[in-house]
């Protein structure tokens, strides 16, 4: 036996990567980018003395975690819902921080643009697997 055929035997297997769609992707990016944004907010809302600081450095620890959780579970169908909800969510804290009503709208934009626009390239995807699909099937001749 050479060193390559002892070597390929010990490799261990390589693992297949899920295939991520369109949506999943750029709505995981988006609640990613949130959750940076809830880190700039808490700092903010601590100096400018909103809230208490236990209250501003747990309160936001916790939505970014609820945020980083939500990016990794739009994958299934309530995480997207979870999202949907969070972005109400940062648009609610315009309560704490009148110019979050601002950014919470543009990130819920971004949102729903995001949405709208992987659901289409999700769609075109299919489409073309399917065709390509059937062009590489056999024709019969009857």
């Amino acid at each position: 036996m050479t060193a390559q055929q002892n070597e390929q035997q010990s490799a261990p297997a390589t693992r297949l990567r899920r295939t991520r769609s369109a949506t999943e992707s750029l709505l995981s990016i988006v609640l990613g980018l949130e959750a940076v944004l809830l880190f700039f907010v808490t700092v903010t809302a601590f100096g400018l003395r909103v809230v208490p600081a236990p209250m501003a450095f747990g309160g936001g620890a916790a939505l970014l975690v609820v945020f980083l959780a939500a990016a990794w579970l739009v994958r299934y169908p309530a995480g997207v819902w979870l999202g949907w909800i969070l972005q109400a969510v940062l648009i609610a804290a315009g309560a704490l921080m009148v110019l979050m009503y601002f950014i919470g709208a543009g990130f819920a934009a971004l949102w729903v643009y995001c949405f709208v626009t992987g659901r289409r390239l999700d769609a075109r995807k299919a489409a073309t697997d399917q065709a390509a699909r059937s062009d590489s099937e056999p024709k019969e001749n009857s």
